[in-house]
């Protein structure tokens, strides 16, 4: 069986994100969706309330299942035996940094491939970044995110304005 690693941050989740799980489930036996643990960037929720989000939202795609994963990607990938990474690409400005990383994993574990995915056109400009701040500011993010995932960020927020 074929499998391959969906890894990210996923803060929040979008339908972005959920558009090149449900390509990636096409093309694989299995998906595995890695939540990371270790960012630089800060996360809005815990790696547990992602991983919870995510899977609420995997009824249609009997395949993938979702974890949470610390360290290097490549040494979760051969321990998962994976055979591919599945990287999503919304612009050309996406293209650069995802290269390189591309290109340093495969330095770091040649039997794993990196496999591209572009999402529906709809999608190319959402990002979690943008639909973080959206939310933060009070705006509606329901055309952005799965519906408890658009709940969960108004809860968060709200809780944080007092």
């Amino acid at each position: 069986m074929k499998l391959c690693i969906y890894p990210g941050t996923f803060d929040p989740f979008t339908n972005g994100h959920l558009d090149v799980l449900s390509r990636a489930a096409k093309l694989f036996d299995r998906v595995t969706v890695a939540v990371a643990l270790a960012s630089t960037k800060n996360a809005l929720f815990s790696a547990e309330q992602r991983v919870s989000l995510i899977a609420a939202n995997l009824g249609d795609l009997p395949n993938v299942n979702v974890v949470s994963f610390d360290g290097l990607l490549v040494e979760f990938a051969r321990q998962q035996k994976a055979h591919a990474l599945i990287r999503g690409l919304r612009a050309l400005s996406d293209f650069e940094f995802e290269f390189n990383m591309a290109l340093m994993n495969r330095h770091l574990e040649p039997s794993v491939e990196t496999i591209f995915v572009m999402p529906k056109e709809a999608y190319s400009y959402t990002s979690s970044t943008l639909v973080k701040q959206i939310a933060k500011l009070g705006g509606d993010v329901s055309k952005f995110v799965p519906a408890n995932v658009a709940e969960a960020m108004k809860q968060t927020f709200a809780a944080a304005r007092g």
